[in-house]
């Protein structure tokens, strides 16, 4: 990887103030010219048959969900697919390990985004006990040749690993416990992660340094900062994908037709929401 981002370097009251001394730019006017550019991305990979897949992953409340929010929110699901595996049934835990994932790869004209992916292996699985430190290792292995075997069939794959400090971390949690709308964010597995840090931070670390590779590498996002790593990041993927801006053919709307004279407008009763506003 290009940059060895180390959390012991200063603390994340120091970071944060340097952030705010650099920040000179407008979170929201730079998301909305992000916003734009994925509308061109998307308009590019559907008229040419790209196949983009975008692998998230990262500790918990590292901010992974706030920054696919944010580069789905403004465009067609159909071709932005979210992809976010629950826990495998008992007969996905029959079949081979990276099965289910195929299934979920993108055809002509789609861009794949998962939230979570095959690397569960390298981490929850692992430091959980849900897989043999033999199955793990071997994941290990194979992994940067499967990715290999992605690439060469054309398809663009990127992977992000999001960091985040273990105060920074701590705080996220708290909040979460704090705010109702914010609960469901915070699961069982996420408390683990809280109180098995230095558990996660070895398997990270291997999981790292054995699946980076020349086809597939590794980025890390730093995210001590949520806006500061949503534009970051945000920017490097269409930086790494090699899109033009597609023309767009506005269609001509032509005339509405008139209302035909024999029309009878239908009084049956039916049920409208009421104005809650007033």
């Amino acid at each position: 990887m290009d940059e060895v981002y180390d959390l012991n370097q200063e603390t994340p009251t120091q970071r944060k103030g340097k952030q705010k001394k650099k920040k000179s730019w407008d979170y929201n006017k730079e998301l909305k010219r992000l916003q734009i550019e994925l509308a061109h991305l998307q308009a590019w990979v559907k008229k040419s048959g790209a196949r983009i897949v975008v692998i998230f992953e990262g500790r918990d409340a590292a901010g992974k969900g706030g920054i696919i929010k944010r580069m789905t929110e403004k465009v067609s699901p159909r071709v932005f697919r979210v992809v976010a595996l629950p826990a495998p049934s008992d007969r996905e835990k029959s079949q081979i390990y990276m099965q289910r994932y195929i299934a979920h790869l993108p055809a002509a004209g789609e861009i794949v985004i998962f939230d979570r992916s095959w690397y569960n292996r390298a981490g929850v699985d692992r430091v959980m006990g849900f897989c043999s430190e033999k199955k793990a290792q071997r994941f290990l292995e194979l992994a940067p040749r499967f990715e290999a075997a992605i690439v060469e069939s054309g398809t663009i794959l990127l992977k992000y690993f999001l960091t985040v400090s273990e105060e920074e971390q701590e705080l996220r949690f708290k909040r979460r416990i704090d705010d109702p709308v914010r609960q469901w964010k915070l699961s069982p597995m996420d408390v683990e992660s809280y109180q098995r840090w230095w558990d996660y931070t070895r398997a990270y670390d291997e999981m790292l340094r054995m699946t980076d590779s020349n086809h597939a590498p590794w980025w890390i996002v730093p995210s001590d900062d949520k806006e500061r790593a949503r534009i970051n990041c945000i920017s490097h993927i269409l930086q790494s994908i090699p899109y033009e801006r597609v023309k767009f053919g506005a269609p001509d709307l032509g005339k509405r037709q008139k209302r035909p004279s024999d029309y009878i407008e239908d009084r049956s009763i039916r049920h409208v929401v009421p104005d809650m506003t007033l």
